[in-house]
């Protein structure tokens, strides 16, 4: 029997990136995109490496684009750590490892290294493939905080929980990471919200922009853990704009919710350094007419726009940059 396991992109629609800092988020999957595994029995225990795990190139210009699109790391790294840590759940958790292997592999048409969290996406669907083979179960609320301690303790990777909320829950989902809960309990409280209250929603992010989130975040991590109050009081700032976008939601008081989401961009620009290339996506977007910020940790954007002749401008502009524009598939 083949087993078959997904998770989808998603992207932060306000209060990113104060879910690694205490704060709060509200987040959407994004079902356009997703990482697929599929796992099956066999005598030994294999990773199956795809396209962008393999070191072969047809010339140095075939590297030099492979490195570009997907980085140094494919994605049979994050397969194996999921592993490691599920087996290491269950031993901790006094379950006992039935002597089983499994040949696994992997795909995602997640666009790479561009905020839309593909990587936690194929650990989560990694980790819910393992537990179909092995007939286990984990809580739901624990999922997300398994699925970072994989990217955090096993391959170094700076994150917060956000992603792997919504990639656990999916939909919409509300977010508090308030600290003494979150101690405590070991995860956040979440909310769902009805994806039918949001208003007209796009995605856009560039096909030829790629970097490691981790990286862009570890020098925020550091001045936050210094104390810095500029950088501190933003974070808190940029959590309660996702307290106030979930009334807004609920209100569909979708004026307030487009304010709210340019603020939420122009908050983490005043200590996060930008790109020329993001700042290039963001402009064009509001030059349409749209809100425009962040999914992730740059790369590509959300934002609302008010009609469907906004969503064409929308598209040509971005195409003169080369972006791509969509309309996220929630439900």
């Amino acid at each position: 029997m083949i087993i078959e396991s997904r998770a989808y992109a998603r992207a932060g629609l306000l209060g990113n990136p104060s879910d690694g800092y205490f704060g709060k988020t509200i987040s959407i999957s994004v079902r356009n995109f997703g990482a697929h595994i599929s796992l099956y029995e066999t005598p030994e225990l294999r990773i199956e490496p795809q396209e962008e795990d393999k070191n072969q190139f047809r010339n140095i210009f075939h590297l030099i684009e492979s490195v570009n699109l997907t980085g140094y790391y494919g994605g049979t790294r994050l397969v194996k750590a999921a592993i490691k840590k599920f087996g290491e759940y269950l031993y901790n958790n006094g379950k006992k490892i039935p002597s089983r292997n499994f040949t696994i592999r992997y795909g995602s048409s997640i666009p790479r290294q561009v905020g839309l969290a593909g990587s936690s996406a194929i650990i989560t669907a990694t980790i819910r493939a393992l537990m179909k083979f092995y007939d286990v179960e984990i809580p739901l609320e624990q999922l997300p905080s398994i699925v970072l301690s994989i990217e955090q303790e096993e391959l170094g990777i700076n994150a917060g929980l956000q992603d792997r909320v919504i990639q656990a829950y999916e939909g919409c989902v509300y977010m508090d990471f308030e600290k003494k809960h979150l101690q405590e309990k070991g995860y956040g409280k979440y909310q769902r919200i009805d994806p039918g209250q949001l208003p007209n929603l796009y995605i856009a992010y560039k096909v030829d922009l790629g970097k490691v989130s981790g990286t862009v975040l570890n020098n925020i991590k550091t001045r936050y853990e210094e104390g810095e109050a500029l950088v501190v009081d933003t974070l808190r700032e940029i959590g309660e704009l996702a307290k106030e976008g979930k009334k807004a939601i609920e209100a569909k008081n979708y004026g307030l919710l487009n304010e709210l989401i340019n603020t939420n961009f122009d908050l983490r620009a005043k200590i996060m350094n930008i790109t020329d290339s993001n700042i290039e996506l963001v402009q064009s977007a509001r030059n349409c007419g749209a809100s425009a910020k962040f999914t992730g940790s740059g790369g590509s954007i959300i934002g609302m726009y008010q009609d469907d002749e906004t969503l064409t401008k929308l598209v040509l502009e971005m195409k003169k940059i080369n972006a791509r524009v969509i309309k996220p598939y929630i439900v």
